[in-house]
């Protein structure tokens, strides 16, 4: 394996983490800032609050995304499989 390979594999590797994990960290980013002014606003200061929703939401997001997020792992993993008999020579 040469460098320009390693870097190739390194650079779908990130991408691919940060596209599967972007929808899900952004809906629990939105919600903790909803669940935060609602604490500020109302000076409810409870744990349970700010954890419950964020879990549910992240849940609702990884099921309504799923179809998207399962095909780019599908077509990250066919590709590097695809690529093997190239990166072995």
């Amino acid at each position: 394996m040469t460098p320009d390979v390693v870097r190739e594999i390194s650079g779908d590797v990130f991408r691919t983490i940060l596209l599967v994990s972007a929808p899900p960290l952004m809906v629990s980013l939105l919600v903790g800032l909803i669940v935060s002014l609602f604490q500020a606003v109302t000076q409810i200061q409870e744990f349970t609050l700010t954890f419950v929703p964020k879990v549910i939401a992240v849940f609702v997001c990884l099921f309504i995304f799923f179809p998207w997020l399962s095909k780019i792992l599908i077509a990250f993993t066919a590709n590097l499989f695809e690529k093997i008999p190239v990166y072995i020579k």
